[in-house]
């Protein structure tokens, strides 16, 4: 075999080893069925398995798979999956508690329905209106949705998550300050783990510096949430904190 024929078989099976890897990314688990398709560009995602009580007897019941045929469906992975997924690999515990996870993903969903708001005949303002086909409805759950996020707002505050010390510009180097409400934007909206915010403003992303961000985190989720929970909080948010 010539050189050229050397090579040729080797990008040949290179290229074959990269599209392998490609279809691996997309493939789709057993118990999700055929129904849903194998999309490389889907990125990474989490099964989801819907479960229900159903009658079991005359009074008891039981929980039982509630999805089509009893398969799991698939949902988009998102930071807090690749923090939970990050530790699971590390053997550590996840750094953020579910009531947290819930008040970012809560966060996330309200401002994205938010924006998505000014899009006239979508299904989203079917939805939000409950389908009166009133279009007061609809503006009410806008104004709604504006004052929760304004009330967000104000809980996380204007605090700093990680500050500069008051040194001389050479000691400190290119850090920058991360204010609270960048952070949980950062991290809530626009997906980015907490090492990518800490590369942006010129952080280290080990030791120190990493767990002193997460508490941050941390701390801003637990003030969004409040002392009784989100549900009685939001409650109560039009008579002021």
């Amino acid at each position: 075999m010539s050189v050229h024929d050397t090579r040729l078989a080797r990008r040949k099976a290179e290229e074959a080893a990269r599209i392998a890897a490609v279809k691996a990314r997309g493939r789709v688990p057993e118990q999700c069925g055929p129904d849903i398709p194998e999309a490389p560009a889907r990125g990474a995602f989490r099964l989801v398995q819907l479960r229900r009580l159903y009658p079991d007897g005359a009074e008891g019941y039981r929980v039982k798979d509630a999805g089509h045929l009893g398969r799991a469906a698939i949902c988009n992975a998102d930071v807090f999956d690749r923090m939970a997924a990050s530790a699971a690999r590390a053997r550590k515990p996840v750094p953020l508690s579910p009531g947290q996870i819930a008040m970012g993903r809560h966060y996330r969903d309200l401002v994205e329905r938010h924006a998505c708001a000014g899009l006239r005949c979508s299904s989203i303002e079917a939805v939000r209106s409950g389908g009166s086909g009133q279009g007061g409805g609809f503006m009410d759950a806008v104004l709604r949705d504006r004052e929760e996020i304004a009330w967000l707002h104000r809980r996380i505050g204007a605090g700093v998550a990680m500050a500069v010390r008051r040194v001389r510009p050479s000691a400190r180097g290119t850090r920058v300050a991360i204010p609270d409400r960048q952070l949980v934007d950062l991290v809530c909206l626009e997906d980015q783990a907490l090492s990518d915010v800490l590369r942006a403003y010129g952080w280290s992303v080990y030791g120190d510096t990493l767990r002193g961000l997460t508490g941050a985190l941390a701390a801003a989720l637990d003030r969004m949430t409040g002392p009784a929970g989100c549900r009685a909080i939001v409650t109560m948010r039009t008579k002021g904190d």
